[in-house]
């Protein structure tokens, strides 16, 4: 516990709380989940405890998800057991829910394929997530979406299970019938119930309201649910494949799983590769600098006075020997984030103050020059010109000089160059502009885009304004030594000779 400082509560559940908190030695933010022994034997919950340490430890080894709240630790103290989770600070669906009101069918259709990815995770390791809900997908900073929570989470690959768990309004019929055995079927009939409520506010079995238990679990076992009007075909194919109530008839459930969902039309022009880079802009961004969730006061504490009377023997403790865990991959990956992080960023700090010094005193011998424009680019160059190098860059009427740190600068004159790019061209993966010369070509580039495209206007008019003189020139040259007023390639030998 040592290692970690922690913050202020962010939720609390059934046997504890969650609390924000930071890495010791990394500096790196995470969720911490505590679950309070005492409470887990008082409601006989042992079972469901470490059954979500071994949940958590399947989705969270491998292949990374970014779209499962995944586990780095566990360790136990004398009375608590913690999990320490990927942090997402940017509240729940519900709650978005609440403050937003309903999504449309576009804003939904962001949520519902960054949901499938984290549910077609769980189910390639035979893992039935059995409580899909808006209170249960998370949002990050960016507004992209984890789903939390897998203390129901269980494991078919040897025996499938056939217990009634989840949330009345979001069970599938075959969970709804006891002692009926079911396997990942059951999730895609709550993803149907799941987007019903993002659109419409409520579970499409819980009809005005009601919060009686009993009607709910008897509409989603007998009820066919009828669609809005104002849903889209596609839309309403889709509801209708996921809420069949007949698990061969539902899709995901006819033999290739998530792909049939995927591939259903409501998803076409979905990119799954840009899906799981993240690449989509996410339809809402929680506030920054806010708390996106229920005030500490409203979030409330246990009464200490319910495990009053309650003992931990070593038996007790005796459960939890084998709950600490580290998952290496990601804590190479939180090493890798921060640590190296933080010495590319003294690295970054020390170049950015030289390039600082050494732009001042540019700026002191440009400022009564005749240099338009001046500061630091990247230019194409190196073996096979494969490489980006950081040249300071200085445009005067009649050249432009590219200085390196400690050598005599590249000079290109505007007689030499052929043209300079209308726009901005795709080089390498960046946004560059090419000089073409007669022998060859510049290119050149900045992180800034704004400030690229003023050297590309500076760039363009210089030149434009150098051949319009040259011509000017070549034009009195003609009028004076009877050469073809066109051919300006008199003056530039000349130039050339007296080396100016």
């Amino acid at each position: 516990m040592n290692d970690f400082s922690v913050h202020r509560i962010i939720g609390r559940g059934g046997f504890g709380e969650v609390y924000g908190c930071r890495k010791a030695d990394t500096g790196k933010m995470y969720a911490m989940k505590c679950l309070d022994k005492k409470r887990i034997k008082m409601k006989q919950g042992e079972t469901l405890a470490l059954n979500e340490r071994i949940m958590l430890s399947l989705v969270s080894t491998g292949q990374d998800c970014p779209f499962i709240v995944c586990m780095t630790y566990a360790f136990h103290t004398p009375d608590k057991l913690c999990f320490i989770l990927d942090l997402m600070n940017g509240g729940d669906l519900h709650y978005h829910l609440s403050q937003h009101g309903v999504f449309n069918e576009t804003e939904m259709k962001f949520y519902a394929a960054e949901v499938i990815l984290g549910l077609e995770h769980m189910h390639r390791r035979y893992i039935v997530y059995r409580d899909l809900k808006p209170a249960n997908i998370l949002l990050d900073e960016h507004g992209h979406v984890r789903i939390s929570d897998l203390g129901l989470a269980c494991d078919f690959s040897k025996k499938k299970p056939h217990a009634s768990v989840g949330t009345h309004g979001y069970m599938a019929p075959e969970v709804l019938s006891k002692g009926t055995a079911y396997d990942s079927s059951a999730d895609w009939f709550s993803f149907g119930c799941m987007l019903y409520k993002l659109l419409k506010g409520h579970s499409p079995f819980r009809q005005h309201k009601t919060k009686d238990k009993h009607e709910i679990d008897r509409m989603t076992l007998t009820m066919n649910v009828e669609l809005p009007d104002s849903f889209s075909k596609e839309l309403k194919s889709l509801l209708e494949g996921l809420l069949q109530r007949d698990i061969d008839k539902r899709l995901g459930c006819k033999g290739q799983g998530s792909d049939e969902v995927k591939e259903h039309p409501f998803f076409a022009g979905i990119d799954w590769q840009q899906v799981y880079l993240q690449k989509y802009t996410p339809p809402l961004i929680p506030p920054r600098g806010e708390v996106n969730a229920a005030d500490a006061f409203d979030i409330g504490s246990f009464d200490e006075e319910d495990t009053k009377g309650i003992k931990l023997t070593d038996a007790d403790q005796e459960l939890y020997k084998n709950f600490p865990l580290v998952i290496s991959e990601r804590w190479q990956n939180e090493v890798a984030e921060t640590v190296f992080e933080t010495v590319n960023f003294e690295a970054d700090k020390t170049e950015h103050k030289k390039r600082a010094k050494q732009k001042k005193l540019y700026d002191i011998d440009e400022k009564e020059s005749d240099c338009i424009l001046h500061g630091y680019v990247k230019k194409l160059g190196g073996p096979w010109t494969s490489s980006w190098q950081m040249r300071y860059a200085k445009l005067y009427p009649n050249r432009l000089e590219l200085h390196p740190d400690s050598a005599k600068p590249e000079l290109v004159f505007m007689d030499q160059i052929e043209e300079v790019s209308p726009e901005l061209v795709q080089v390498k993966n960046e946004n560059c502009i090419v000089i073409r010369l007669r022998d060859g070509k510049v290119v050149l580039t900045n992180p800034d885009e704004i400030g690229l495209k003023e050297w590309l206007t500076s760039l363009k008019s210089a030149h434009k304004l150098s051949q319009e003189l040259l011509g000017s020139m070549a034009k009195k040259a003609g009028k004076i030594y009877g050469t073809d007023s066109n051919n300006r390639n008199t003056i530039i030998a000349t130039r050339n000779a007296n080396g100016n």
